[in-house]
């Protein structure tokens, strides 16, 4: 944490809660304003997809051979899916893709770092729908680490690379992903300066951090970045988004944060949406190549003929209902509660309406309750 945030840090607290020393409640906007985009990754490769469609195959493999292809264990076991909800008919028409953000700067994606942003596009492959929701960082939840089962932020799964969190989500959210794409901080600053930067309202409490986080992805990128100086509207380039992205000690802590993402990626899906098939070619040219993905140029293309006819429902973040604790001299998120949440998303996402939560997960539900003392 950087020295202004950790001056600043009892202020922000003290504004949240003004009854307890150790937990907050923090409102989560479950129905955020709708972003029509399915993530960052998935958006540019329907896109080009999309744009490609009637050029010849070989072509549109060489665009999407560009990305780094990393694939992973094919045992369901070892992601943390069970095969029985996993063939249930309902939850067998929905393709469930990990779009993950780490916060490694330098294009290793080594596994020191962490999934500072997890979103999960659920594609209906029946319908064409697309739900995008991204899962808090701070999430509390099992998962195993270094062979030990424990507590923990859900973005420190991390630690033991892509397959450990895709199998934490699993056993956590009772979900079946197997696919995954990845991109990391440094891909972020160039795509925004790609499109030509964004436009953001910059806040009273946001502009009193902003600029230390500037001064730090400058250094880290080697790119120029102009402080900010007013509140208001402001035309941002992708060290200054990338920095707002960060922002994490103002009103809604993590939860913000995470909105303010999700605001960053709205806008850059929107310049895209303008941009003339040149462009697109030269911003796929330069994007590509910073994703890792299991993914083959098969498996996209397979995403084509619903991209034709794409329908994204609004965007939200999960847990529905979470509340912040700190623990230990660390901010965690356990949601309120894990079991009804997992509930609610099968029931509302998936449309299991008769959804019985698995009763690994509300083991796991009661272990955070006495953890925690949440409820």
């Amino acid at each position: 944490m950087m020295k202004k945030d950790r001056n600043n840090l009892n202020k922000v607290e003290n504004s949240n809660n003004e009854n307890s020393k150790n937990t907050k409640k923090v409102k989560n906007k479950s129905k955020h304003k709708a972003i029509k985009i399915i993530g960052i990754i998935i958006l540019i490769i329907i896109l080009v997809c999309v744009a490609l469609f009637f050029v010849a195959n070989g072509f549109i493999n060489s665009k999407l051979n560009k990305m780094q292809y990393e694939p992973i264990t094919n045992n369901l076991n070892e992601l943390g899916i069970d095969e029985a909800s996993n063939s249930d008919s309902q939850m067998s028409k929905f393709r469930n893709i990990a779009i993950l953000g780490v916060d490694s700067r330098y294009d290793d994606y080594d596994t020191v770092y962490r999934t500072d942003c997890i979103m999960i596009a659920s594609i209906n492959t029946e319908t064409s729908e697309v739900q995008l929701y991204s899962i808090y960082r701070d999430t509390y939840v099992q998962m195993e680490l270094d062979g030990e089962i424990i507590l923990d932020k859900i973005n420190h799964a991390y630690y033991n690379g892509v397959e450990n969190t895709l199998k934490t989500i699993n056993e956590n959210l009772d979900l079946n992903i197997t696919e995954y794409a990845m991109a990391d901080f440094t891909a972020v600053v160039d795509l925004v300066d790609s499109v030509g930067g964004i436009d953001i309202d910059i806040d009273s409490e946001e502009i009193q951090f902003i600029n230390d986080y500037i001064k730090d992805v400058t250094k880290v990128t080697g790119k120029e970045a102009e402080n900010i100086t007013k509140t208001g509207l402001n035309h941002l380039n992708g060290v200054q988004a990338m920095s707002y992205c960060r922002i994490r000690y103002t009103t809604g802590l993590d939860y913000k944060r995470t909105e303010r993402m999700r605001e960053v990626l709205g806008k850059v899906a929107e310049k895209i949406k303008a941009m003339d098939l040149g462009q697109i070619n030269n911003l796929l040219d330069d994007f590509l190549p910073k994703i890792k993905t299991n993914l083959t140029a098969n498996d996209i293309k397979s995403l084509i003929p619903m991209a034709l006819s794409l329908k994204v429902k609004d965007l939200f973040g999960w847990p529905y209902t979470t509340t912040g604790v700190w623990m230990r001299g660390d901010f965690y998120g356990p949601a309120t509660t894990l079991e009804s949440n997992v509930k609610r998303l099968h029931e509302e996402v998936y449309g299991q309406t008769d959804y019985v939560v698995p009763e690994n997960i509300v083991e796991i539900s009661n272990k955070i309750i006495e953890d925690t003392g949440v409820k």
